[in-house]
């Protein structure tokens, strides 16, 4: 049983800014996991914040929660053009992701409304991708409404921006998505059926969609997901192409985000010396994700039993602590 004034806990340290910001990610997922609206209110809060990584995370476990009561939050960040792009754009996906359509008519406004280039944050960030990911929420939801419901649950229980294809030839798979011909939603739905295929093909055929000839000046939306599927997937034969992209300072940083952050999670020798070697990136919100990716590298590597450990950490007695992520 977890009490109000354990969730109040939790939620202080992700709002506070004088912590560490590993602490900060751990308080974050473990009130995604708690659920609530409780848990919704503290992730609410947190959008105040100077950090585009961390609300960029807000949004995505916002979205994961799918609880309709983070919608109104979730509006208003999409529609707030102070917002760096790489969090409004996950606002998008996390509405696409709780699923309910009276979120269709905002979706379907900013599927064609980009943010006028005088009020973007970051001067590198794809203008493209808060229009895309919307185009993409809408066709999932178009997809729930036709099919009545969610997709079949996967093996890795997250809430994806389009379901699965229903192919199984590997080699499909791989054309459909490096296939810039097709409609994005279609190359996301191949996407997705390769990480749930597993094994060194699926991996390869996936980096070759973040590294591969011709796609560097593709969407960045689409890298970008290519790097998270390649963190859900674990796989080391990724792994050179994602420290290819990482080190690439002229790709969009919303696409080595998502590469650091899957480096984190495949915690092989060579993603440690890669996500050390950008611990000190000029640009901030990549140099944020090699700390919160060392931090994950340290979970994937170690015997604790869950990352999120928000909650272990608040009764653990007084003097022990559970690893360096303690403040």
């Amino acid at each position: 049983m977890v009490t109000e004034q354990e969730v109040e806990a939790i939620g202080q340290t992700l709002v506070d800014p004088q912590q560490p910001l590993q602490a900060r990610f751990r308080a974050l997922f473990t009130l995604r996991g708690l659920g609530g609206p409780g848990a919704i209110a503290w992730i609410s809060r947190a959008f105040t914040d100077d950090s585009a990584l961390l609300k960029h995370e807000l949004a995505y476990c916002l979205g994961q929660m799918q609880d309709r009561r983070a919608i109104p939050v979730l509006v208003d960040v999409l529609r707030d053009t102070c917002q760096e792009p790489m969090v409004r754009h996950e606002a998008g996906e996390a509405l696409g992701a709780i699923g309910d359509p009276e979120v269709m008519g905002i979706l379907k406004q900013h599927s064609t409304d980009p943010v006028p280039e005088d009020q973007i944050p970051c001067p590198h960030c794809d203008l493209q991708s808060v229009a895309e990911t919307c185009q993409l929420a809408v066709r999932r939801l178009e997809w729930l409404q036709q099919h009545s419901g969610e997709p079949a649950a996967g093996p890795y229980l997250s809430v994806d921006p389009a379901p699965p294809a229903e192919e199984r030839d590997l080699g499909r798979l791989r054309a459909a998505l490096l296939d810039e011909a097709l409609p994005l939603f279609d190359r996301y739905r191949a996407m997705f059926a390769l990480r749930d295929a597993g094994g060194k093909e699926a991996a390869l055929a996936l980096a070759e969609g973040e590294e591969g000839p011709g796609l560097r000046c593709g969407s960045a939306l689409f890298r970008h997901e290519i790097g998270y599927v390649l963190g859900q997937l674990q796989h080391e034969a990724a792994v050179p192409q994602l420290v290819a992209a990482l080190a690439r300072g002229a790709e969009n940083p919303m696409v080595r985000h998502e590469c650091a952050e899957a480096l984190g999670a495949i915690a092989r020798p060579a993603c440690l010396a890669a996500l050390r070697a950008h611990a000190a990136d000029p640009e901030r919100v990549v140099r944020e994700s090699c700390e919160v990716a060392l931090d994950m590298y340290e979970y994937e590597a170690g015997p604790a039993f869950q990352y999120a450990d928000g909650l272990e950490r608040l009764r653990l007695p007084p003097g022990q602590s559970l690893s360096p992520a303690d403040p």
